[in-house]
């Protein structure tokens, strides 16, 4: 079924559901499920778009799906930057006319109890390979927006020695200044 088709299934559920039903309770969540699989629509749309955006290096599209306050982690343990400090460091990339081309695997999204915010992890076919995608969302008007998004690698366990002695002398160093 698809997902214009299973929205009014819904819809016409929980109306019906709301006229015989007494429990207000039990009507509320099913109107919030509901809320959720709308959201759920919109949310996966948005992220497909964020990631197109992304494959044809359009700069300003890309970054209009974060917030203005919204936080970009990367796969580098320096890697955490506001978004104008994102946008900084990504505008060469951009210009260059190609910047990455993430294509979703699978992905799950959730909500808190005001259907304002939602969080996500996902699975993405990258140039780096399988990376995840995580962050939180929230809604401003109509649009869902990108708040916190967090982009790591991928380590195989039978792999996971190999690269811990890979990065090791890095990441030493690191985390010396660190503490």
């Amino acid at each position: 079924m698809n997902e214009p088709s299973r929205f009014l299934l819904l819809l016409a559920l929980v109306s019906t559901y709301s006229l015989f039903s007494c429990n207000s309770d039990q009507s509320r969540k099913l109107s919030q499920t509901l809320g959720n699989d709308r959201y759920k629509v919109q949310i996966n749309a948005t992220l497909d778009s964020f990631n197109q955006a992304a494959a044809r290096a359009d700069y300003n599209a890309y970054f209009n799906f974060y917030t203005e306050d919204a936080i970009f982690t990367g796969t580098d343990a320096t890697e955490r930057w506001n978004k104008k400090e994102f946008m900084d460091w990504a505008k060469p990339i951009f210009d260059k006319g190609k910047a990455w081309n993430f294509t979703t695997l699978g992905r799950h999204i959730y909500f808190d109890n005001t259907g304002t915010i939602a969080w996500f992890d996902e699975l993405l076919n990258t140039q780096m390979k399988i990376c995840r995608g995580s962050g939180v969302l929230v809604k401003q008007g109509n649009e869902w927006k990108l708040k916190q998004y967090i982009l790591s690698t991928t380590v195989p366990n039978e792999l996971l020695d190999t690269v811990i002695k890979l990065k090791a002398p890095k990441e030493d160093s690191l985390i010396q200044r660190i503490k």
